[in-house]
């Protein structure tokens, strides 16, 4: 399948040069003293937050690919019902249910990027990862881009948009955290550079040096969108029936735009349901809307995992 060998590579370079940019950029207006300005954040997270959206709003054909329209039904309800009770928790369920969802995140997150370079290297005919060394990389991949932003002090203003008692989320066990992420990071540098994983060594330098340069807004909008939400549509160009298709007739591009067309209709629908939370709400909408974006993006990780953590195992076994 060499369109669908394509179709990797070139997405695994676009994650690359994205978060590349995004430290560059990050840097440079950090040494001419405008990284503070909320303008260019904001600019870059609504540009990489709609790129992103779309990549879990197939979830329904990955899940129950040919089934009648009474499940169907079901599972969009189970699916939305879920995401709304994550809202709920992220919002007023105070910091149980935001620790919770970042635990699933961060779960979710790291082992669909251990997922996506084990079918690469299948694909590629490359040999794999040894058990213990791809579970820590996913434990990394995962911790890394969710929890170091959200330990930077600077985000304690943005969670006060959503809900003032998220600010102490980890003031107890901050330091713990920041050790443990430290530890994984650097045991698993020194798994793959013993298995000779030179990529995947750049990949988590990556996304260390994202989340702590870049300001946590961009760090996290940049990783969903153009690292995760890219490598996951990769990855369904070998699952739905007309990305795969294309794959097979060796044509890459075709194959990834079939399998982010069917998505598109729901990051029309994400937007909307974080303005209408965002005008419920009494507080600045300017200031909150973002947030709210990200508040739904959040909730929605957690359905979504529960769809893929099948198709994640089976690329991991």
């Amino acid at each position: 399948m060499n369109g669908a060998k394509a179709v990797f590579y070139s997405v695994r370079n676009f994650s690359t040069l994205a978060v590349v940019f995004a430290i560059l950029v990050s840097g440079i207006l950090y040494f001419l003293e405008l990284g503070g300005s909320l303008g260019w954040q904001v600019g870059f997270a609504v540009f990489a937050l709609a790129i992103g959206i779309p990549h879990g709003a197939v979830d329904h054909l990955v899940a129950l690919p040919a089934t009648s329209r009474p499940k169907l039904a079901l599972l969009i309800f189970g699916y939305i019902a879920i995401a709304v009770l994550a809202v709920l928790a992220i919002l007023y369920w105070n910091k149980l249910g935001f620790q919770l969802v970042l635990a699933m995140s961060a779960f979710h997150f790291g082992f669909g990027d251990a997922a996506f370079i084990a079918e690469q290297d299948r694909l590629s005919g490359r040999r794999r990862m040894k058990p213990k060394t791809q579970n820590m990389f996913a434990i990394s991949a995962g911790s890394i881009p969710v929890l170091i932003p959200l330990l930077n002090e600077s985000t304690a203003s943005a969670l006060r948009e959503i809900n003032p008692l998220l600010i102490t989320w980890a003031s107890d066990i901050a330091p713990q955290l920041k050790f443990l992420v430290a530890f994984f990071f650097v045991t698993t540098l020194v798994l793959l550079i013993n298995e000779k994983r030179l990529r995947e060594v750049i990949d988590l330098s990556l996304l260390a040096a994202l989340a702590l340069i870049a300001p946590p807004l961009v760090a996290f909008a940049v990783y969903f969108g153009c690292w995760h939400a890219m490598r996951h549509t990769a990855r369904l160009t070998l699952i739905l029936p007309k990305a795969k298709s294309a794959a097979e007739k060796n044509n890459p591009l075709g194959s990834f735009i079939a399998a982010v067309i069917p998505g598109l209709p729901a990051l029309f629908g994400t937007v909307i349901v974080a303005l209408l939370i965002a005008i419920l709400d009494t507080t600045n909408i300017d200031a909150s809307y973002l947030w709210y974006l990200l508040v739904v993006v959040w909730a929605l990780t957690v359905p979504h995992m529960m769809v893929t953590t099948k198709i994640d195992q089976e690329s991991l076994a």
